[in-house]
């Protein structure tokens, strides 16, 4: 049981005692106590002066006294204008410590839950590499899945391939018109990059066309209609859904170019996934269920043929769901793709892990699947998250001007190689393990710095700030946790053994902190999972890492002569340093053992 719990239980019975009132658990406010004043925990009385009838401090007084003498882990109280701040003893710190040093995982859930959710995150398009938009949303993805499952829930880690649609057909048309037969292998580059390059060729020609109709005389809404660049990507789709042999074949084709350049680069950023759907495979699904919709009079068809949703009884507008020419939309698919995982999986729930320019798109599938009748519709939950911009601005895919993944994290590993080599840290490593420790460095300072950023939040990325040393910072924590493995290498190099429970020496108030600050992992990890928030994790991990440098500056820990002492604090480096890996694990960072 936790202090919190405990001292709540405690503060109803001397309310019972003291005033003859019996209240429930959500009539008792505990707030941590201010750090200017003396304490652990704070007690809110104002509510329980209405049946004292005495004025708070009075009512405080009289419930402290009461906590004093009859919980033994209360060793004092004082009362600061009418709040209740009682102190726990020391021997309470030690027993918490000594429990978790024991735990076999700690910040873990001991039992599992028993409901499974899925978390869908990456998502990306076949006609372009990954980006740094990408990067912060596998990360928040893989990320939100290691909480869930450190909470005890059963996840399905799953990525969505959007391989076919208008956006594939351009890169296709693009290829064809201006290739001349080059590949990735011929052109010696990355597949999703090749491919890239013609999205961009496509935009390119694409414009030029509309400035030369625009000459003409159209109208700039008519040209960008017209443009025989977008009408023969159009006829492209249009043949891809209808089956055409040759469109296929070079759909397929590029394809792979792109699918296995991606495999690449999810391997070097450690992100992984339980099965991977393709748009291509679910779209007809989808297709068929609009149709069944429409069919049902749940759905209507417009005199062009379309097929739509009237969700105005519900605030919202009238979406598409079929075009004139019968070819799908995003919905159509991703409806598909949602009846296909809940047959499936019986999810407790289905978390999409796409950006806040999606929020309406989420909020009208939900509506679209409940009016087709499905009952797991209410189990649609979307984790929105805000863009991630630079100093000079947003990027666009389009026109080449993004930040791409693999040149992010080539960069990173570079910065972090030449930061360690200026501090001289990894002398007598070899040179494969030193590169080890360099990717293991880049990784967590780019995702530490993506990810202690609430999700909601739009970010700036600063490359060179992520990967400072010091600050709130991923290798800032990497090398808090370098530095107790060092002091622990060096306790078992002189024979030290470390046994839990055998600690009864007195703490100071630093070593105190620390205990306090080791003992809320599980309240943060359920916290960073009911809000589905990575930043809790990695703000806590920070907290916990600075709280112990500021105690290793002030005390010895080998050098101390009393060997309970030195104890105590080896046994306080070991369970920040299992805090701290096992925060970290959540987000997805590696620590090194040197740095």
């Amino acid at each position: 049981m936790t202090i919190e719990k405990m001292l709540t239980q405690q503060v109803l019975e001397a309310v019972k005692a003291c005033y003859g009132v019996e209240l429930t658990e959500k009539d008792v406010q505990l707030q941590e106590t201010r750090k200017e004043f003396a304490g652990d925990l704070t007690v809110v009385v104002f509510p329980f002066t209405r049946y004292s009838r005495k004025s708070p401090e009075e009512t405080a007084k009289e419930l402290g006294e009461y906590l004093k003498q009859n919980i033994e882990e209360v060793e004092t109280y004082n009362v600061i204008k009418g709040f209740l701040n009682v102190v726990i003893s020391s021997a309470y710190w030690i027993e918490v410590l000594n429990d978790v040093a024991k735990e076999e995982k700690y910040g873990y859930a001991k039992e599992p839950s028993g409901k499974t959710y899925m978390i869908e995150y990456s998502s990306p398009n076949t006609n372009k590499p990954l980006h740094l938009g990408h990067i912060r949303n596998n990360f928040l993805g893989w990320s939100v899945s290691e909480i869930q499952k450190a909470n005890g829930h059963n996840v399905i880690m799953v990525n969505l391939v959007n391989d076919r649609g208008i956006h594939i057909c351009k890169s296709m048309i693009a290829w064809e018109k201006f290739a001349n037969g080059a590949t990735p292998e011929s052109t010696g580059t990355k597949g999703d990059h090749f491919v890239g390059d013609y999205y961009v060729r496509f935009d390119k020609e694409y414009k030029a066309q509309i400035k030369e109709l625009m000459e003409q005389g159209k109208t700039e809404e008519e040209a960008k209609k017209e443009a025989p660049i977008l009408l023969e990507a159009q006829e492209m789709l249009r043949k891809w859904e209808a089956g055409d042999e040759k469109v296929v074949s070079l759909w397929r084709t590029m394809n792979d170019w792109v699918l296995k350049g991606f495999d690449e680069t999810y391997k070097m950023m450690g992100i992984l996934f339980d099965k991977v759907y393709f748009e291509s495979q679910t779209y007809k699904k989808g297709r068929d269920l609009v149709l069944k919709g429409l069919a049902d009079g749940v759905l209507y068809r417009k005199d062009t043929g379309s097929v739509w949703a009237d969700l105005t009884g519900d605030g919202l507008d009238h979406k598409l769901l079929l075009r004139d020419d019968g070819t799908s939309v995003y919905m159509t698919q991703d409806i598909g793709t949602a009846y296909d995982r809940f047959n499936e999986f019986n999810m407790d729930q289905e978390i999409y892990v796409v950006g806040n320019e999606q929020n309406y798109h989420f909020q009208v599938l939900s509506l679209v699947c409940k009016k087709l009748g499905f009952d797991w519709a209410d189990k649609i939950k979307h984790l929105s998250y805000g863009m991630v911009e630079l100093p000079e601005g947003k990027m666009k895919s389009r026109e080449g001007t993004v930040v791409d993944a693999d040149d992010l994290i080539d960069e990173m590993i570079h910065t972090a190689r030449t930061t360690s080599e200026e501090l001289g840290k990894l002398d007598g490593y070899t040179k494969e393990e030193a590169e080890e420790v360099y990717r293991k460095v880049a990784l967590g300072a780019l995702k530490y710095f993506i990810l202690k950023v609430d999700p909601k939040k739009t970010m700036m990325f600063n490359p060179k700030e992520s990967i400072d040393f010091n600050g709130n910072t991923g290798p800032f924590i990497q090398y808090t946790y370098t530095r107790i493995k060092s002091v622990l290498r060096k306790a078992e190099e002189a024979g030290v053994k470390i046994v839990p429970g055998d600690i009864h020496t007195a703490l100071t108030e630093k070593e105190q902190n620390l205990v306090k600050l080791i003992a809320k992992l599980p309240a943060v990890v359920k916290e960073a999972g009911d809000n589905y928030s990575p930043a809790l994790i990695g703000n806590y991990a920070y907290e916990l890492a600075k709280e112990f440098n500021q105690f290793y500056h002030d005390y010895s820990i080998l050098k101390e002569e009393n060997e309970q002492v030195r104890n105590l604090r080896l046994l306080l480096a070991q369970q920040c340093s299992v805090a701290i890996e096992n925060a970290m694990g959540m987000l997805g960072i590696e620590m090194p053992e040197r740095m």
